[in-house]
């Protein structure tokens, strides 16, 4: 099976499911950040790692309201994972600090904690809140800090019910040039 073949077979088996306290599906939220990312001209690696940043929900198999029940699914770890032996690290670090990048913009950007929808609040609170001074400075350290915090906005901005976006299958091309088998 291809990696584009993997990640088709992902979408179609899970993709559809509400995403997380939202209007849209797992689905539309991840094809409106990779075309939020295109459409800012990132880097074809960041297209795909907007496409496939919250491949993590797909992969652990928990219920969408888990965020209610104080659990915290840990995403981007389970994610990162999966992606790290499919894409290597300039696709799966961004994703591993997608989670981080909010914390980071919360701290930083006070006006950005207000901006999150109520389902980023509670899974913000989850995550360990809003990063310290100190925790920030070691974030901007990063060699990926610069790309999760893209990713973070085009994730941000992903939650736009009936956005017209190209399918999932527009990507075939893409993944399988960043994809390493």
């Amino acid at each position: 099976m291809t990696v584009s073949e993997e990640v088709f077979e992902l979408f179609e088996r899970r993709g559809r499911e509400a995403y997380f306290g939202e209007s849209v599906s797992i689905l539309e939220h991840s094809l409106e950040a990779a075309w939020f990312a295109k459409e800012a001209g990132a880097e074809p690696h960041l297209v795909v790692a907007a496409l496939l940043h919250d491949v993590g929900h797909l992969l652990h198999g928990l219920p969408e309201d888990i965020a209610q029940h104080d659990i915290d699914g840990r995403h981007e770890v389970v994610g990162e994972r999966w992606l790290r032996a499919r894409f290597g690290p300039s696709v799966s670090e961004p994703v591993r600090l997608h989670v981080d990048a909010k914390r980071y913009l919360c701290s930083a950007e006070p006006s950005y904690l207000r901006e999150l929808s109520p389902s980023s609040l509670q899974s913000l609170k989850l995550q360990g809140g809003p990063f310290s001074e100190e925790q920030a400075k070691e974030f901007e350290r990063n060699p990926h800090f610069k790309d999760a915090v893209a990713l973070r906005r085009w994730d941000d901005a992903a939650k736009v019910t009936d956005l017209r976006v190209p399918e999932i299958r527009a990507y075939e091309e893409i993944l399988q040039a960043w994809g390493l088998s």
